[in-house]
């Protein structure tokens, strides 16, 4: 509700901050690019990671979504590995429930060792608990003891060995160690950057030399270090999903896949996804001549009783060019040809988000998007750009 958006120096990803205020104290909320993973593969990952790291937040809150916790268990873990002042918010708990998903909170909490809040957005009564939640975790009067995530015995040694050469910094000692031994020099700059302290001392590289020595006895290389790491973390997420996620509706996920391999086959999905759009982009161009010419019609009249109105005050000509002829004429024909489209447009497409379509015609494009350098989830862009670019011709 009070929030202003802007530009992250030299990225294109935009963020938004707003004060939030609670228990007589103001909270600035750093909304982030959405990420799945803070691996770095892509700029919204980075900026999530860097802010996470270096941005001096009292709390994180990790917004998870109840309908699939294993997938975002992912990024709680890697998040817990820099901090363990976080807080886990499991949303669409009203959605879980419709699709018959329980979701165990406390034991959820217990297995991960910091605060978890179940929450459905649209209700003020479950947001005022995950602020009272964000309050004790800021205050410190809600002690965090996030539970370690466990590598293998081989990386774990590594890790031991090679952190204790690690000089003392704000972030976890372990999660240096893992970026050193993943020889991710982003973020190894960043930290040297941030928290000016160098990583690339002798002891230091001394000391990873060795530990990769140690790893590659163990056919453990760069190429597949990465891999291991994030087998580990998935692998803990799915073992914790299947203890504190009771699923009464099966059905249902059977009906979805079936639903899934018609939607995304190599046969259907594009000729079902080519006549989907046909019939929107149909409804949005010509359906939305009859109220453009409604619209057209109606200011048109405006227009007249305009200059009717500056003729008999004895307007001067001027004036009446600006003000009619110009302003409100070409907000009059902006508006009517439009609005309709738009209307008819963004409704048609919510529909499809809501019914889960969208996510798939993302998944359908997203082969030929990569090969101009984008991804599947510019679908939307690309539809609206081509509406327009109709209704101008």
């Amino acid at each position: 509700m009070h929030q202003h958006t802007g530009n992250w120096p030299g990225k294109t990803v935009s963020n938004a901050m707003g004060i939030c205020h609670h228990h007589s104290n103001s909270f600035l909320v750093v909304d982030l690019p959405g990420t799945y993973s803070l691996m770095s593969n892509s700029t919204e990952e980075e900026i999530a990671r860097n802010y996470i790291c270096f941005g001096k937040s009292d709390c994180t809150i990790v917004v998870v979504d109840a309908t699939c916790l294993e997938r975002n268990l992912n990024l709680v873990y890697q998040i817990m590995e820099i901090t363990n002042r976080i807080v886990v918010c499991v949303n669409l708990l009203d959605e879980a429930k419709k699709k018959g998903i329980h979701v165990d909170l406390a034991l959820l909490e217990e297995k991960l060792g910091v605060p978890v809040v179940g929450t459905i957005a649209r209700k003020k009564k479950t947001l005022k608990k995950l602020m009272d939640t964000v309050y004790d975790v800021c205050t410190k009067k809600s002690p965090n003891f996030s539970k370690t995530i466990f590598y293998p015995s081989i990386i774990e040694e590594s890790i031991t060995l090679l952190q204790s050469n690690i000089p003392n910094t704000r972030l976890n000692k372990r999660w240096i160690s893992l970026k050193l031994l993943e020889g991710n020099e982003t973020i190894i700059k960043e930290i040297e950057k941030n928290e000016k302290k160098s990583l690339h001392t002798k002891s230091i590289q001394q000391k990873i030399k060795e530990v990769k020595e140690l790893l590659n006895e163990h056919k453990i290389e760069n190429a597949n270090f990465k891999d291991i790491i994030v087998t580990s973390i998935v692998s803990q997420a799915e073992t914790i999903c299947n203890d504190v996620i009771q699923v009464q509706n099966t059905p249902y996920r059977n009906f979805d896949r079936k639903v899934d391999k018609i939607l995304t086959s190599k046969i259907f999905g594009f000729p079902i996804m080519l006549l989907l759009l046909g019939i929107i982009f149909w409804l949005t161009i010509i359906g939305a001549n009859y109220p453009s010419e409604i619209l057209s019609t109606f200011f048109g009249w405006i227009e007249d009783k305009l200059l009717l109105f500056f003729t008999t005050i004895n307007a001067p000509q001027w004036l009446t060019n600006i003000l009619v002829l110009g302003m409100y004429k070409t907000l009059a024909w902006v508006v009517a040809v439009m609005l309709p489209p738009m209307a008819i447009f963004f409704p048609l497409f919510t529909i499809l988000e809501d019914l889960g379509y969208l996510p798939r015609i993302a998944f359908n494009l997203d082969h030929f998007f990569k090969k101009a350098c984008t991804t599947g989830k510019q679908a939307l862009t690309m539809c609206l750009g081509v509406t327009i670019w109709c209704i101008d011709k």
